[in-house]
This record gives structure tokens, sequence and C-alpha cells, in this order.
């Protein structure tokens, strides 16, 4: 990754990252011209969390962060090692109910945060998502996604097509979310081990991958002229959908 992707930045997103994962902030920066009571917040977390921090110029912050607003503080991440499909599904129970999101090339960084916080809010096991051709979870992701995406494991595939072959080989169905599809997302419960499929914006889920689907569902637009909802809605609605069935909310 380069320089900007590991980074946390933002006075909210840093204190969740030192407050509940400490693990990926390798070193707190913090600029000279930050007061408290903030100040005084976000040192005492970094301290209880035995993280190092340093007072720095404002424009060392303003290069490290590309330009990008930064409110003063910024986390450097330690890398993560990168988890294998296969390996992830392994650790899912077989005979549980299991939610995983599926994205089909998602390009925009804040609709893949936005699906990764609805994802972890809603109870899923973690997000696939492209290697190539798509957004990643960078400090932009990791900001709209208030944190989840440092949280929630998320798996890259050079492949979607085989990601879901490999998805069905452990007792997944594959559910696609097309708003041209008859069968709405209403029609019957969503299967128990549900992968849940996303599109990319504008042109949806790619022929391939929709006709390796066992089912393609649409979320129903009641008002002509509406037009199709955003990918990011689109897939908490399918989430929750899933979520209110087997995690007893309702």
């Amino acid at each position: 990754m380069s320089e900007i992707n590991d980074i946390c930045r933002g006075r909210k997103p840093v204190l969740d990252l030192l407050t509940k994962t400490p693990s990926r902030c390798s070193k707190l920066l913090i600029a000279n011209n930050v007061r408290p009571p903030f100040l005084d917040e976000v040192v005492d977390a970094a301290k209880n969390a035995k993280v190092t921090f340093q007072i720095v110029a404002p424009e060392a912050l303003d290069k490290i962060s590309g330009g990008e607003k930064h409110q003063g503080v910024i986390c450097r991440l330690t890398q993560v090692k990168q988890i294998e499909l296969e390996e992830f599904l392994r650790d899912i129970n077989d005979n549980s109910p299991a939610l995983v999101v599926v994205l089909d090339h998602l390009e925009d960084p804040h609709n893949l945060g936005a699906v990764i916080r609805s994802a972890e809010a809603g109870g899923a096991c973690g997000v696939v998502y492209a290697k190539r051709r798509s957004a990643i979870p960078n400090d932009t992701v990791i900001k709209t996604s208030a944190g989840a995406s440092l949280r929630l494991p998320l798996i890259q595939a050079v492949n979607i097509t085989r990601a879901i072959e490999t998805l069905k080989k452990f007792n997944f169905w594959i559910v696609g979310l097309d708003e041209k599809s008859d069968s709405s997302i209403w029609d019957e419960n969503l299967p128990d081990r549900t992968a849940l499929v996303i599109g990319a914006e504008g042109s949806g889920i790619s022929r391939l991958v929709k006709e390796n689907c066992d089912m393609i569902k649409k979320i129903p637009i009641f008002k002509d002229g509406a037009g199709s909802l955003n990918a990011s809605v689109a897939a908490a609605l399918g989430i929750f959908e899933w979520t209110k069935i087997y995690n007893g909310r309702s």
C-alpha cells in the first residue's frame, strides 16, 4: 500500500482506533496546535493503549495525509496479513447461519466504507472484494466505515467468480442484487448461509458473476422516477433483510 493508505486520520476515527483496535496503530502523530480537552483525551487513549505518540508540526500531517483533512491527528497503521478466502471460510461454523458480503468491483471508497459499516452492524462475517478495478480499504474507507474496516475481516479476491465457487463449496447460497430481477428480496426468506453480491456503481453485477448466482433479487422501488438505489444503500437493505431473520432483530 502507498503511504496515504497506511494511515487513519481525523479525531473520531483515531480515537476509535486507539480505544477499540489499538493493535492496528503503530504510532500516533499529533499536531502541535491541538489543544485540550481533545489533546488530553487522545494522549490518555494512546497511553492506555501503549501506543507511542509524537507532537509534530501541522505541515508534517498535511504532507502525510496528501492534503486531506486530518483534524490534527494521524495514526500510522500496522500492516495486516491478507486472509485467504478458504482460510477465512474454514473458521465459520458449517452448521450456523452466516452472511458474507461480496463486492463485484465496487469502485467508490465511500461506498466501500458504507458497505463495510453496514456489514459489521448487521452481523456479517466479512466482506470479499476484488483485488483489481475496485476501491481499496484506504483511509477514506476507514473514516466512512467508522473504523469497521479495521475490525471486520476483509478478503481480497483475484477473481470474484472463483470466489463465488469457493463460497458454494462451504455451503453458501449466492444471492445477487439486481434492480431488473422479477423476484423481490421480500418474496421469501434469504438462505441461512448467504453470500450477498453487490454490483459496481452504474453497471451492477457483471454477466459472468450473475450467471454464477443461485438467485437474483431486487429491492422494490415503489415510486416511478426514483431511479435505482445507491450500491451501499442496496447493500444495507439486503444485509438487514438477512439480519432480521437470523440475528433476531426485527
